[in-house]
């Protein structure tokens, strides 16, 4: 299973960013979908999930701010972040399970500027 995220970028205080990450199988095969985020000497975090029931589960720091969906057409899913925080700068990750193994998609970085 190859991950591959897209999206970061230098955005200010408030504004959107919507990271992808599409896979290379059917994702309708997988147990799970998530991202992850990381800051250097930190460790990685989980910030929002999306089981295959479509329930969904957030960070606290992200709740109301940022939403995981998914496009089963495009095999993907994306991290939409809205009202971003110079807290939320950090290389983010998808994740995604299947069979019992997890795949990890090369980082993307997000910069939140004042």
């Amino acid at each position: 299973v190859q991950l591959q995220a897209s999206g970061g970028g230098l955005v200010q205080a408030g504004q959107s960013l919507r990271l992808s990450c599409v896979a290379s199988v059917n994702i309708s095969t997988l147990s799970s979908m998530l991202w992850f985020r990381q800051n250097p000497g930190r460790q990685r975090e989980a910030v929002a999930s999306l089981g295959t029931l479509g329930n969904a589960a957030y960070v606290d720091s992200v709740k109301g701010r940022f939403t995981i969906f998914r496009d089963d057409n495009k095999n993907a899913w994306y991290l939409q972040m809205n009202s971003l925080q110079l807290e939320d700068t950090a290389v983010y990750y998808c994740n995604a399970f299947l069979s019992g193994t997890r795949y990890w998609g090369q980082g993307t970085q997000v910069t939140v500027s004042s």
